[in-house]
């Protein structure tokens, strides 16, 4: 059972991503932290006999609690109420980032189920690979408002949105650990890259973020509305740089997938 300092201790680790660096304390609750350090610093037997690191379940369920009242975002009065977490594999090997939750994600609170996510499974079952076995995300995990009578509309997150909401994004990917990411758009690449450079100037090429390799490609809703050979292509060019990332298999049929035929 977690004791005392252990609960504070935790607590307090996870100031920086309420956007907190100091915390105002008395003379007393100094005197009592400085005990516990001092303890600390004289007792290694006992803290090596502490428990080992939580699950990556565990760890992913705590930052769902957190990111339900999540403060730095409630407090910009931009976004809805409905919290869209992540789905998947906790062990997975690729993680996937979108931008937001839209009509569809919002009332099922789950992403990528609406249209888009449609097309996400459909390139999927073309890598060989089932929804279940990759971990999904976005980089804002709430819907952007776009006001009362907003209906099926979506809008994408602007930049406090998703500085607001980055370090979610970051901490499931510390948990998750995935040996690969995809950024579904240039939100999610604007979000864990830094980057304001379009989708077109940013694949075809390997980034990092945390020391996780990382691929740019275009939304799923963008081959939604281009149809064009060449941005099929464009994204199953970046989907065949993954599965070589990953060591997966490539037959001869899916690397012919969107080539013009003589």
């Amino acid at each position: 059972m977690p004791t005392l300092r252990d609960i504070v201790t935790k607590g307090l680790s996870h100031l920086p991503e309420n956007g907190r660096r100091t915390l105002a304390v008395d003379a007393e609750a100094r005197q009592i932290l400085r005990s516990w350090m001092q303890g600390r610093k004289t007792t290694p037997r006992q803290e090596a006999a502490q428990p080992a690191p939580e699950s990556v379940e565990d760890k992913l369920a705590y930052l769902r609690e957190r990111a339900e009242h999540w403060a730095p975002a409630r407090r910009l009065g931009s976004l809805r109420d409905t919290m869209v977490f992540a789905v998947g594999n906790p062990h997975a090997r690729l993680m996937l980032v979108g931008e937001a939750p839209g009509y569809d994600e919002e009332l099922r609170r789950e992403p990528f189920v609406g249209k888009a996510g449609q097309k996400l499974n459909d390139i999927l079952r073309a890598m060989g690979l089932a929804r279940a076995e990759i971990y999904i995300s976005n980089i804002c995990k709430f819907r952007p408002s776009m006001g009362a009578n907003q209906g099926t509309a979506n809008r994408p997150p602007t930049p406090e949105e998703i500085s607001a909401c980055l370090p979610l994004i970051q901490a499931e990917i510390r948990a998750i650990a995935p040996e690969c990411i995809v950024c579904l758009g240039a939100t999610a690449a604007k979000g864990l890259l830094g980057s304001e450079g379009s989708v077109g100037s940013l694949r075809g090429a390997w980034w990092e973020t945390q020391g996780v390799p990382v691929r740019v490609t275009y939304h799923p809703s963008y081959l939604l509305r281009n149809e064009a050979l060449s941005a099929r292509r464009a994204v199953w060019e970046d989907m065949l740089a993954v599965m070589e990332r990953l060591s997966l298999p490539i037959s001869p049929k899916q690397r012919a997938f969107f080539l013009p035929k003589n």
